[in-house]
Parts: C-alpha cells; sequence; structure tokens
C-alpha cells in the first residue's frame, strides 16, 4: 500500500463561521483505493498559499510512502530544510496529511483509530464549548454581558455540558502583551460571577484568553478571578516565551493550560519542564498530528499534567482529538464545536450526547465526509483562519472581544 494522490479542499463554513473563516481539508488516497482524510490547522499564512505548502510536503514526504511509515514521514518534514525544529506551518501541512494517514490505516484494518494507539481507555470522552449567543442575544452586545453569558451558559448545563469557556477579556492584538485595563479586570469578574450563579457545581469553568498579557499583567487578571474556581486560565501570556509561564503558574491559584499555538512535543516538554503549564491543550492539525500528540500525552503523563485537545477548526481535527483522548489515560476534556454545518460536513458521523461522545466503532476516523458539500463552501475571503487586531488596548472606553467567533466581514475584521 502506496500513497498516490492528494486533493485539497478550502472550505468556509457559512454564518456565524463558528470554527474560523475556513477549514483546510486534506484527502490522500492509495494506490489500492482507500481514502483518508485529515485537517490542517494553519493559519500563518493565506488559504492558497497554504495550498502549496501541503503540496510539497505530500510530494517530498508522504508521496510513494506506505502511509504505516508515520514516524519516518514525521522525521522527514520536522528535519525539511536542515532544520529539525517547531514550524508552525510546515508541521501544520504535515498535521493533516499523518490524520489521513491514520484515517487510512484504520480502513485498511477495519478498526477504529484508537484501537491502533494501544486500544480503548475511555468509552466516552468529556467535552466542553464556548459560550455562543441564544437565539433571542443580540450581537455584538453579547460579548460584554455577564448576564447573557450566563444564560448561555446554563443553556450549555441543560443541554448536558459540565464545562463551558468564555473569554471576556479582550483585546486579541498584535502588540503583543499588555496590561488588561481595570475595565477588562472587572468585566472578568462579573462574567465569572454570573457564570458560576447560573451554572454552581453543575459546570466547570474555562477561563480563555489568547496570550493578550504580559506575565504581570496576567497575574493581576488571574488572581482576581481566583474566588470563582475557574478549572483553568488558559494561555495567560503570548506563546513566545515558554518560561514566563512558571511565573503565572506560581502566582496564581488556578491551573494553567495552553497548547493551541504551539508544535510538536518540543514545545510542550519545555512547559512541562518547568511547571508552566499542568493542562496541555494540543490542535492536532498543528501539533504535529495523532501520533505526535500521543507523545505529548505521554510526556505530559510524566509530570502528572493532563490533556485537554483544542479544537477551533472543522469537524475531521475534531474526530482525531476524539481518537486521541479514547486511548490516553490523561484525558481531561476534549473541546467540541456543535453547529449544523459541522454536523453535515460529517454527515453526523460523530454527535455530542449529553455533553459527551461515545468512542467510535467504524473503521479509521469513524466519519463519513460530505465532499459535494465542502466544495459547496469555498472560501473566496482573504482574511487568515483567525487575525489580530492593529489597535492596542483601549483604556479609555474598555474592550469588546468576540471570544472564539470571528465577526463578519467587513463590520469588523478581527476575531
Amino acid at each position: 500500500m502506496k500513497l498516490r494522490d492528494l486533493d485539497i479542499i478550502i472550505t468556509a463554513p457559512p454564518a456565524p463561521g463558528w470554527g474560523g473563516r475556513y477549514w483546510i481539508l486534506v484527502k490522500l488516497t492509495t494506490d489500492d483505493g482507500i481514502t483518508g482524510w485529515g485537517e490542517c490547522y494553519a493559519s500563518s499564512i493565506g488559504p492558497e498559499a497554504m495550498r502549496a505548502v501541503i503540496s510539497d510536503v505530500f510530494q517530498r514526504y508522504f508521496e510513494g510512502e506506505n502511509p504505516e511509515n508515520i514516524e519516518r514521514m514525521f522525521r522527514r518534514t520536522y528535519s525539511s530544510g536542515f532544520t529539525q525544529r517547531p514550524d508552525l506551518t510546515v508541521m501544520g501541512a504535515f498535521s493533516g496529511l499523518e490524520i489521513a494517514c491514520w484515517d487510512i490505516l484504520g480502513k485498511a484494518r477495519d478498526r477504529p483509530v484508537w484501537a491502533l494507539l494501544g486500544g480503548m481507555m475511555n468509552e466516552r470522552i468529556r467535552t466542553y464549548t464556548y459560550l455562543y449567543p441564544l437565539p433571542e442575544h443580540p450581537l455584538p452586545a453579547f460579548w460584554g454581558s455577564a448576564d447573557m453569558a450566563a444564560e448561555a451558559a446554563l443553556d450549555c448545563v441543560n443541554r448536558g455540558y459540565t464545562a463551558v469557556k468564555f473569554d471576556p477579556a479582550g483585546p486579541y492584538t498584535m502588540r503583543g502583551g499588555h496590561q488588561p485595563a481595570m475595565s477588562d479586570i472587572s468585566q472578568s469578574v462579573a462574567f465569572c460571577k454570573a457564570i458560576r450563579e447560573a451554572v454552581g457545581d453543575k459546570a466547570d469553568l474555562l477561563f480563555g484568553t489568547h496570550g493578550q498579557f504580559t506575565t504581570s499583567g496576567a497575574i493581576r487578571l488571574g488572581q482576581a478571578i481566583e474566588p470563582y474556581n475557574p478549572l483553568w486560565f488558559e494561555e495567560p501570556i503570548p506563546p513566545d516565551n515558554l518560561l514566563e509561564f512558571e511565573q503565572v503558574a506560581r502566582a496564581v491559584r488556578i491551573p494553567i493550560a495552553t497548547g493551541e499555538r504551539l508544535t510538536t512535543r518540543a514545545e510542550f516538554a519545555a512547559l512541562l519542564r518547568t511547571g508552566g503549564a499542568k493542562i496541555l491543550q494540543p490542535a492536532l492539525g498543528r501539533a504535529g498530528g495523532i501520533w505526535e500528540s500521543r507523545k505529548i500525552a505521554v510526556l505530559a503523563e510524566s509530570f502528572n499534567a493532563e490533556m485537554a485537545p483544542h479544537l477551533y477548526a472543522g469537524p475531521v481535527e475534531w474526530a482525531a482529538n476524539i481518537h486521541l483522548g479514547v486511548s490516553i489515560p490523561n484525558l481531561l476534556i476534549a473541546e467540541t464545536i456543535e453547529t449544523p454545518f459541522h454536523d453535515a460536513l460529517i454527515k453526523g458521523s460523530l454527535k455530542v450526547e449529553a455533553g459527551f461522545v461515545t468512542a467510535p466503532q467504524a473503521p479509521g476516523l469513524g466519519i463519513e465526509i460530505d465532499e459535494d458539500l465542502a466544495r459547496a463552501h469555498p472560501y473566496t475571503g482573504d482574511g487568515l483562519h483567525l487575525e489580530m487586531q492593529d489597535a492596542p488596548c483601549d483604556y479609555v472606553n474598555g474592550n469588546l472581544f468576540e471570544g472564539g467567533a470571528p465577526a463578519p466581514i467587513p463590520a469588523l475584521d478581527t476575531p
């Protein structure tokens, strides 16, 4: 069995666009006709430029190779261009291709992917969701309303979720870490208070940021929300200085979670060695794929840390996350996104039921892709999957941060 053909589909979820502006799906076919699907979580360059990167990585290191040789293809790609170091874009391309290889291997053996990773550890996977507006909630007011967030949280709990994520402490700016405005701290406390009062002890609070703050700013914010006992304080500082995470972890009595913008075990190992994070959130379409993320889980287990696979993408990466989660002993929780488009794209082949996903039993990733639907929604914009805003933190008027949902273009072209 040899890898023969590559197809790349860049599909754009319709409004409201939860999951980013577009998803990069890859389809591999072997010389004996088995197909496998993967997803690349890569947004440093535009989707057409990324298409070229994926094609280059496939032609150099995958084409003509046996899909069983995951480690060999990883080492070749990781070393590409005399590098042997983490590269977000190249490893994003590799990750999608690697996930597709596992889909092929499972189908060839008539077994789900988790069965090839050490077998079943968890019969079902606990999941969480971002707080998204209910139909009666106006935008953009929802993103700044603690009361509406509490209503959305209670709705999630009523649907079975035992954890909800929110990130009211903007802005998400290209200027690097900043001190939070006092209004951002006050708003964050208000969100935590209102949501905790709404859900009581029925759900964990997952406080998200996207690396917005300096080390001291993150400590100020983290200490302010401690009384509401969040399960985690996510990516409190930018990911370009992994050593600083330790200072936040020592000063704030909330577990530090991070990982969506990291790639390969090399970067995650640095956090584990310093104690900078105890909850790791690899995005499997970026971190090196399923096998590399399995290695990250093993490293985490050695440091008594937990895994919480990240998802702000499409349902193919979600399927990979679920199979990893089924196979590891130190799974905490997995992110999910429920939209009609996510569901339709995989023809309902994976479902969240009362806040959990049951271990898939079908071969490979256990999903069936609606290829016609994916092709019927091509991405025609010029924005990236997610983008930072140019404007700095507004210390006068406050900040409205839209969480995990990019606003419609052209009203506001920031995530």
